[in-house]
């Protein structure tokens, strides 16, 4: 089984005409402990300080999961050195570098409850992290894939502030994704619930439309409001 905890909710915002961002920083705890995004190299304390309030250190570890490469996801790989890391498609631990299925466009297993498959677009090596609860509703740590929930709305979000090298891609992954998901987490916002709405008008954005996009069943998962960041409590998802 595998409980999800989210360390920090992300953020991104244009002030003064500069960006400031920081990632969702999310730990899933189980079988094998990960966190997904590592957030900027001036978080490290906040990281440390969220995992003693989970009861672990980092040496409990075992998987690092950076959803791209980009510095606000990767700035504190080097607290976890017992973890194997996956960055993007790479996956390596020390100086040991291994080859994946993600490199062919196939998930990566990482245990029976987690698993990493390549969603590129905002990057071209971009992946998405899919927990399954023990409900068997699917949970999606996408990174930049979705930089905030507002983005499905105002694609304008994702494409032009956050930016994307492959936007075609990233318009189909965003669909998969949403259609297998009950539940995302966004890179930079707080974690919403997928409803068949937001299927819809993902779908609607498709072009040409995606015939390997399904229907997902409807699934009745907790609201919840957008919160500050950081949080001053480790949040847990209740699914």
């Amino acid at each position: 089984m595998a409980s999800i905890h989210i360390l920090a909710d992300g953020y991104s915002r244009i002030l003064e005409g500069k960006m400031e961002a920081n990632c969702s920083c999310v730990l899933v705890k189980g079988e094998d402990n990960i966190i997904v995004d590592t957030m900027t190299a001036w978080d490290g304390h906040y990281i440390l300080q969220a995992l003693r309030k989970c009861n672990l250190t980092t040496d409990d570890i075992n998987w690092v999961v950076c959803t791209h490469g980009h510095s606000d996801h990767t700035g504190n790989n080097n607290l976890f050195l017992k973890a194997k890391h996956i960055v993007g498609f790479s996956l390596n631990q020390k100086n040991v570098f291994l080859e994946t299925e993600l490199l062919k466009g196939n998930e990566f297993v990482i245990n029976k409850h987690v698993r990493v498959l390549p969603t590129p677009g905002h990057t071209l090596t971009d992946v998405s992290v899919l927990v399954t609860t023990p409900d068997k509703n699917i949970v999606a740590i996408s990174g930049d894939l979705f930089e905030k929930e507002e983005d499905i709305n105002d694609p304008s979000i994702w494409r032009e502030i956050a930016g994307s090298e492959a936007p075609e891609l990233q318009i189909i992954n965003r669909s998969k994704i949403a259609e297998i998901a009950s539940f995302i987490i966004p890179g930079h916002g707080p974690y919403f619930k997928v409803t068949d709405e937001m299927r819809s008008k993902l779908k609607e954005q498709l072009t040409p439309p995606c015939e390997q996009c399904s229907t997902s069943p409807d699934v009745k998962l907790p609201e919840k409001s957008a919160g500050e960041y950081p949080q001053k409590d480790i949040e847990t998802i209740a699914v």
